[in-house]
């Protein structure tokens, strides 16, 4: 009776020594597994307040934050895009906040909503190509993607009806 009792609490601990690793995640790297983007979690926080940005949060919706939509987009630039534009993502993203300091003087993460959306808004209708505003391109776009495919667009906004309308068993007929 103790030897498989013995038996079971090696098996127990043996399972345990091989799972433990991966649940340590590396704090600085970012919360979601990305094959082809070096993001830190530095970066992901930053992404998550330029994409609150785009798509603020209202009293009616959540905002992008909410969605988690920093991590759709960066997962729609891990697996959609070219290497060419992972590499303009990757570094727009790690030039975003020099760049804004730059223009401006105070960090993204400082700044109050407003100055906010008035530096991401001027940054894309700016029309230099550059790595920065090749980022806040895709990041626009994958943002209003993701927010229109979410589960609160689909099922609370929008209201479906199918085809032929709503049946009504009851009408009355005049003969």
């Amino acid at each position: 009776m103790k030897r498989r009792s013995a038996i079971k609490n090696l098996v127990i601990i043996a399972g345990g020594i091989t799972i433990f690793p991966s649940c340590s995640g590396d704090p600085a790297k970012a919360s979601i597994e990305l094959s082809h983007l070096d993001i830190s979690a530095e970066d992901e926080a930053l992404l998550a307040d330029i994409v609150e940005t785009i798509i603020p949060q209202t009293a009616n919706a959540p905002g992008a934050k909410d969605l988690n939509l920093h991590l759709f987009t960066l997962k729609m630039a891990n697996d959609c895009h070219t290497k060419e534009e992972q590499q303009k993502f990757t570094a727009g993203l790690k030039a975003f906040d020099a760049f804004v300091r730059e223009k401006t003087g105070a960090g993204f993460s400082k700044m109050n909503a407003e100055q906010r959306l008035t530096t991401v808004s001027g940054l894309l209708e700016d029309g230099n190509a550059t790595d920065v505003q090749t980022f806040l391109k895709i990041t626009k776009r994958r943002v209003i993607q993701g927010f229109t495919h979410s589960k609160f667009v689909m099922s609370d906004m929008k209201q479906y009806e199918l085809v032929p309308g709503r049946y009504n068993g009851f009408f009355p007929v005049n003969s």
